[in-house]
C-alpha cells in the first residue's frame, strides 16, 4: 500500500481576554428644607360700660324735697281756690256773727276756727310706687378678630449624584496561530 503525504496543521483560536468591573453610583437626596411659623390670631374684645340713668325727682317731689319751681307752681295754681274757700269761712263767719241774737256764742266760736294753717296747700307731689324711673341702656361689646396665618417655606434640595468608573480591560488572552506540519519525506527513496 502506497501512503501519501499529508500535511498537519493546527490552528489555534485568539482568546480575548476582558476584565471589567462594573461602575457604581452613588444618589443621595437631601431631604427637602421645611420652614413653617405661624401668627396666633388676636381677639379683642372691648365692653363699653352701659348707662344707669335713675330719676328720682318725683319721689324727692312726694316727700315734699322736689324742686322749688314746681312747690310754687302748685301752690299758686291751688291759690286761686284755697282763696275763694276763704272768702267762703269769711262769710260763713259773718253770717254767724250776724245770729249773734240767737243764743250762741258766735264770737268764741269763730276765735276757736281761727288758726294759721297752710295744710291747705298741697305742695308736695303725688305719693307713688312707681316715683323712681330707671332706665339702662346696654352697650354691645366691641369684637375685634384677626386671623392669624400659617407660613409654610419649602425649599426642595437637588439630588446629589456621584459615579464612579469601572475597569475595562481588553487583552489577548491567547494569540492565534497556525502550525503546519509537513509530512516526512523520505528522500531516500
Amino acid at each position: 500500500m502506497v501512503s501519501f503525504p499529508h500535511i498537519q496543521i493546527r490552528q489555534t483560536p485568539a482568546l480575548i481576554g476582558i476584565d471589567a468591573d462594573l461602575g457604581t453610583q452613588d444618589i443621595r437626596q437631601p431631604r427637602a428644607t421645611f420652614e413653617m411659623t405661624t401668627e396666633r390670631p388676636q381677639q379683642e374684645i372691648r365692653q363699653p360700660r352701659g348707662e344707669l340713668e335713675i330719676d328720682q325727682t318725683k319721689a324727692w317731689d312726694a316727700l315734699g324735697r322736689g324742686p322749688v319751681l314746681e312747690s310754687f307752681n302748685r301752690i299758686y295754681s291751688q291759690a286761686h281756690q284755697i282763696a275763694m274757700q276763704g272768702i267762703a269761712r269769711i262769710v260763713e263767719n259773718g253770717n254767724r256773727l250776724a245770729q249773734i241774737h240767737l243764743k250762741t256764742n258766735a264770737i268764741a266760736d269763730n276765735a276757736e276756727q281761727i288758726r294759721y294753717n297752710f295744710s291747705e296747700f298741697d305742695i308736695v307731689g303725688e305719693a307713688s310706687y312707681d316715683n323712681v324711673d330707671i332706665f339702662y341702656t346696654a352697650r354691645r361689646p366691641e369684637i375685634n378678630v384677626i386671623d392669624g396665618k400659617v407660613n409654610l417655606q419649602t425649599h426642595p434640595n437637588r439630588p446629589e449624584y456621584e459615579y464612579y468608573r469601572g475597569k475595562l480591560d481588553i487583552y489577548m488572552q491567547q494569540y492565534p496561530k497556525v502550525e503546519i506540519t509537513p509530512p516526512e519525506i523520505d528522500y531516500q527513496a
